[in-house]
């Protein structure tokens, strides 16, 4: 069944209730703003500290913990129409990968407790945070089966209703409270509970698309293969894309990194609004490649990146013209403990925005590779990153602070877009990795024709 019919019978227009491109921008816009909003809110409730906390757990290290969860399954499931799959397969094997990455997410607390980087409150918290994170991994399985079940519009009301009932439920027990542990537990409560009423129910309600079997070693194996390319390319994505805000926890602390983290979030939404003008555009793209129509695909190709380029300039203009007025009323709105704070990274909040607009341009190249068949490229090009923030961004970070911080995470993004815009537009021919299957990389694409979530987009916030 295609999603785009979904509601639609007779050519009639769907219900408030059961459009698919309604609920699904909805639920993908909430969700994608929920990582804002709550760093602005559990800063201006629970201080410095405890904020800074609240913003790397959340959005930076609990991220990327759910990456390992996420292992790139959604692409392959929603395009798994023939039922290669059942959902209680996707479903097993989404437990073993949340099962990964909860034991990797304890032992990386385990050591930084151990080491002394992180106090007993810091390590309880950032694993109830990373435990959120998973679960909302778990959670997308379900969504993902709504959506391949033909009904778009339960999977975005599924991902709007959790996002408000967990959003809201750690903000009222963060203001009567003011102790971020208590609140964090309530919010994995409010998911567990939001999980089965809004993913569990309506599944149970929908018709599977075929038998549903059990997850055997064969099949683990081939799923794996099918999935881990994709995987890799998104979590060395975003360790490169967040390089930065780890090195700022680690050398200043949490106070300043709640600081740096909301700094950093306003830059992303380039590249968020960016997939508005990319997404829609993949899919006509690809058929004109597939058919080898290379004057009309270049055509279309070098439009899409004119509108991107000019989205970022735009964007990041308004930044250099408005940043100082914005950071003075954010300032203002949060307190006058924050005086100062955020006024005096002014040029570091507009770097990161030029930052987020070679990133916005990076992705379009990333999805033009992954379409013309030379995913290599994807993975030399963050394996090299990868390796360079590795070694580099903490002395970057500890020398300079929030602007140096910047600076490397400018540097990252333009190195990510010159490699994959040289490779992408050379004659070589499309290339795989041994061992590995291409296609759920090729299956993104199919995804991001579809508006729904993606590690690579909303994730990043």
């Amino acid at each position: 069944m295609s999603v785009e019919l979904v509601g639609k019978q007779g050519g009639q227009k769907p219900s408030f209730m059961k459009n698919d491109v309604l609920w699904n921008g909805i639920g993908s816009m909430c969700y994608a703003l929920a990582s804002m909003v709550l760093a602005f809110f559990v800063l201006r409730l629970g201080g410095e500290e405890q904020g800074g906390i609240f913003g790397f757990g959340y959005s930076t290290l609990g991220q990327q913990f759910f990456i390992v969860a996420y292992f790139g399954l959604r692409p392959f499931l929603i395009t798994d129409m023939k039922g290669e799959f059942s959902f209680r397969q996707y479903r097993q094997f989404r437990s073993l990968t949340g099962g990964l990455a909860l034991i990797l997410a304890v032992l990386f607390l385990l050591f930084q407790y151990g080491s002394g980087l992180y106090s007993g409150e810091k390590s309880l918290i950032l694993f109830f945070l990373c435990l959120f994170k998973i679960g909302d991994a778990f959670c997308d399985v379900y969504e993902s089966e709504l959506q391949r079940r033909g009904v778009l519009y339960k999977a975005g009301q599924s991902m709007f209703l959790r996002t408000v009932f967990s959003v809201l439920t750690l903000l009222i027990f963060l203001g009567i409270t003011k102790n971020l542990f208590l609140g964090v537990i309530a919010m994995n409560l409010a998911q567990a509970a939001s999980f089965f009423l809004f993913s569990f129910l309506p599944l149970q309600a929908t018709k599977p698309l075929g038998e549903e079997k059990s997850l055997g070693k064969s099949d683990l194996v081939k799923l794996w293969k099918e999935v881990f390319t994709l995987f890799l390319s998104v979590f060395l994505d975003f360790y490169v894309f967040s390089s930065s805000k780890y090195a700022v926890d680690q050398v200043y602390g949490s106070s300043r990194s709640g600081i740096f983290n909301l700094l950093f979030m306003p830059g992303n939404f380039i590249y968020l609004l960016a997939n508005f003008i990319i997404r829609p555009a993949l899919p006509h793209l690809a058929v004109l490649f597939q058919e080898g129509k290379e004057k009309a695909f270049r055509k279309q190709e070098n439009a899409l990146f004119k509108k991107v380029a000019l989205l970022s300039l735009v964007l990041f203009l308004l930044a250099l013209i408005f940043s100082g007025l914005a950071l003075r009323i954010l300032e203002w709105i949060l307190g006058s403990s924050f005086s100062g704070k955020f006024t005096g990274e002014r040029w570091t909040f507009c770097i990161l925005i030029l930052g987020g607009a070679f990133y916005a341009l990076a992705n379009t190249e990333y999805y033009l590779l992954i379409l013309k068949r030379k995913q290599s490229f994807v993975f030399i090009g963050y394996g090299i990153a990868s390796l360079l923030s590795f070694f580099t961004v903490n002395p970057v970070v500890a020398m300079g602070g929030f602007f140096y911080g910047s600076l490397h995470f400018l540097s990252m993004m333009v190195f990510l877009f010159l490699f994959f815009f040289v490779t992408g537009h050379g004659k070589e021919k499309p290339t795989t990795i041994p061992f590995f299957s291409q296609k759920p990389m090729l299956k993104c694409q199919k995804e991001v024709g579809n508006a729904g979530k993606s590690p690579k987009s909303e994730a990043k916030l």
